[in-house]
C-alpha cells in the first residue's frame, strides 16, 4: 500500500491538511478567477500573516493556484496545481506582505488578464473553509461565496438601488444580504447583493441596462 500524504483526501469537501490554509485558499482563488472572468496571464499572491509563514508547509500555495485554475477544494488535481499552471503558461509569484489590520489568513491577488487589464482582489480565509472577499480594485465589497452574488458598480444617483431591487422583486428573487459602499457622495458606488438562488442571464441583462450601472459581476455560489 502506498503512503498517504498530506494532500490526500481528508474529507468530502477538501484536499489538504487545513481547512483555512487549503480549502479556504482554494475558494479564495476560485472567487478571484470568477471576478476577473477572463483568461488569466499572471498572478502575484501577496501573503499576509500565517499565510505568509506557512504557505508551503500547509499547501496554501497549491490551493491558491488551484482556485485560480478553476478547481474546487475537493479537486484531486489540487496537489499538482503548480505543475498544471506551469504547463498552461500561467506565471505565478508568491510574496510576503503586511496588509495591515486584516485576518491572519489573508491574501491579495494581483492579477493580469489576457487583455493586460490588471486586477486587485483582497480576501481572507476565516476558518472552516469559509472565506470573505473585502476589496476588488480598491472598492469595498463583502463576498462569502456562500450565495450567488451580484456586484454592481454604478453612479451614486438616486433610484439606482430601487431599480435593481425592483428587478429582483419582479423575478421573485429573494435578497439574503446587501451592502453598499461609495467612494464619495455623487461619485462611484459599489453594491454587493447575495441572493437565494442564481439569477438568469435575462435578469443580469436587465440590471446592466439600468442607466448609471457601469459594470456587473456575477459570482455563483461556491458553497
Amino acid at each position: 500500500m502506498s503512503n498517504i500524504g498530506i494532500f490526500d483526501v481528508l474529507g468530502p469537501i477538501m484536499i489538504g491538511p487545513s481547512s483555512s490554509h487549503t480549502a479556504g485558499a482554494a475558494r479564495l482563488g476560485k472567487i478571484a478567477k470568477t471576478i476577473v472572468n477572463k483568461p488569466i496571464k499572471d498572478v502575484t499572491f501577496l501573503l499576509h500573516g500565517s499565510f505568509k509563514e506557512t504557505y508551503k508547509g500547509h499547501g496554501t500555495d497549491r490551493a491558491l493556484v488551484a482556485g485560480i485554475l478553476g478547481m474546487m477544494p475537493d479537486d484531486s488535481r489540487l496537489k499538482d496545481s503548480l505543475l498544471i499552471a506551469e504547463s498552461e503558461g500561467l506565471t505565478i509569484k508568491f510574496l510576503p506582505a503586511d496588509l495591515g489590520q486584516v485576518h491572519p489568513n489573508t491574501v491579495k491577488f494581483l492579477i493580469t488578464d489576457l487583455d493586460d487589464i490588471q486586477w486587485e482582489v483582497l480576501g481572507s480565509s476565516i476558518g472552516g473553509g469559509l472565506v470573505e472577499i473585502y476589496e476588488i480594485n480598491g472598492n469595498k465589497v463583502k463576498i462569502t461565496g456562500e450565495y450567488p452574488t451580484i456586484i454592481t458598480s454604478h453612479d451614486d444617483i438616486p433610484g439606482t438601488i430601487s431599480k435593481i431591487s425592483t428587478i429582483f422583486y419582479e423575478n421573485e428573487i429573494n435578497i439574503a444580504n446587501m451592502a453598499l459602499v461609495r467612494s464619495q457622495k455623487g461619485q462611484d458606488a459599489t453594491m454587493t447583493v447575495e441572493i437565494d438562488h442564481t439569477a438568469s442571464d435575462a435578469v443580469i441583462e436587465q440590471i446592466k441596462s439600468i442607466d448609471g450601472v457601469n459594470r456587473v459581476i456575477v459570482i455563483n455560489s461556491l458553497g
